[in-house]
């Protein structure tokens, strides 16, 4: 199980890096207009998105192979696995705001971005309090 976990904490790591560095790909792209720059920008966002995201699934498929290990106690996990369920949504929004950059339908500001990549970090923040401290 030492294994498992060790493999669900690289790969949460790994997940969250790709998180942080997407979103900030999009506040440079709503920032750019000449094309060379936004053709490499969607490139990075493209290869970005297709790397984490299975990473971001073998994350939550360890985690659920943990979670039925060790047993599902506690609020602090069904608080930590909402937080997860909301991370998924984020990542598939990204994807979202992805594809309609690369179709040149982005219609958000960069400050906008700026604001949207911080929602990792404060989900991040939230759920190693709550798997550390396990407050209720």
């Amino acid at each position: 199980m030492l294994v498992l976990k060790s493999l669900h904490i690289i790969f949460v790591v790994s997940w969250f890096a790709g998180l942080f560095y997407l979103p900030r790909l999009f506040v440079n792209h709503a920032m750019v207009t000449d094309a060379a720059t936004i053709e490499r920008l969607a490139m990075m966002e493209r290869k970005l998105y297709r790397f984490v995201t299975p990473i971001g699934i073998l994350a939550v498929v360890l985690g659920f192979w943990l979670w039925f290990g060790y047993g599902f106690a506690g609020g602090w996990l069904h608080a930590k696995t909402a937080l997860v369920v909301l991370l998924i949504v984020y990542h598939l929004y990204c994807g979202k705001l992805m594809r309609d950059f690369a179709a040149g339908r982005n219609t958000k500001s960069h400050v906008w971005f700026r604001v949207f990549n911080e929602i990792p970090v404060i989900v991040l923040f939230v759920v190693v309090f709550l798997v550390v401290l396990k407050p209720f």
